[in-house]
């Protein structure tokens, strides 16, 4: 599995959160089904998970709030806003598709995705685009499609698919981009990769939005400089709003699986 780590402006950082883009993920060892959740929580004995659900951490890629079960053919990015070396996102590519990933602090009580849903809505709304929810392998889902210009000049649309999972105190959201967004056998591999995800809310005390800190594996300082800046997209992404603006990609540096 390849490991890659690309730089991002505080602004660039804004759009992260909803970024999709067309790019490659597959198979990995499914965790014990644990005690942790609430009564009803569909995520119990399917996944994603919450760290108190697993037995111990050997053999996933450890990047702080979320831990990645690797898979042949699996390349991950990380999104690193630029002035303060924070990493605000993790993408993994797999076969012309990707699956951006975000977790989220949470109400102790109450889910976000159904607030979050409707916020993508209107922000894709804003842009000219539209939305249509869908029922997926995560429960309600979210497809959007927005205007697009081809080199040709011939119009047309690109798609992002919007998966959203309430578990233990955080929310976990996952943006399928290329062929996956509408074709759900291109999808397989990425689906079952986000449903192994586990994801390390922490005891501490958060706002409600607030971004899990994701960190670099510790077998991965060693890093390649970064790309270009791109431009400035929507704030609200930051704090799981939705923004489908494509992100920088970060070279392919480090194999670690």
């Amino acid at each position: 599995m390849l490991f890659g780590r690309g730089k991002k402006s505080k602004a660039e950082r804004l759009e992260t959160a909803g970024t999709v883009e067309e790019n490659d993920a597959a198979e990995a060892t499914t965790p014990a089904t644990g005690a942790s959740g609430t009564k009803g929580d569909f995520r119990l004995g399917k996944g994603p998970w919450d760290i108190d659900e697993i037995e111990d951490r050997d053999g996933y890629v450890d990047l702080g709030a979320l831990l990645i079960a690797p898979a042949d053919g699996l390349q991950l990015r990380l999104e690193v806003e630029e002035a303060t070396q924070r990493v605000v996102a993790v993408t993994m590519d797999l076969a012309g598709s990707s699956l951006q990933l975000q977790a989220f602090a949470a109400p102790r009580s109450e889910g976000l995705w159904d607030e979050i849903r409707e916020q993508i809505g209107q922000s894709v709304a804003s842009q000219g685009g539209e939305t249509e929810e869908v029922s997926g392998t995560f429960g309600t889902e979210l497809v959007a499609k927005l205007p697009a210009e081809a080199t040709d000049g011939s119009r047309g649309f690109r798609a992002a698919r919007f998966m959203g999972v309430d578990g233990p105190r955080w929310f976990l959201r996952g943006v399928l981009g290329g062929e996956a967004a509408l074709d759900r056998d291109a999808a397989a591999g990425l689906e079952e990769l986000f449903r192994r995800v586990v994801v390390v809310r922490g005891d501490n005390p958060m706002p409600p939005r607030e971004l899990l800190q994701l960190r670099l594996p510790k077998d991965a300082a060693a890093q390649a400089p970064a790309q270009a800046p791109a431009e400035a997209s929507d704030p609200a992404a930051q704090q799981g709003g939705p923004a489908l603006h494509q992100p920088e990609r970060g070279p392919e540096i480090t194999q670690i699986g």
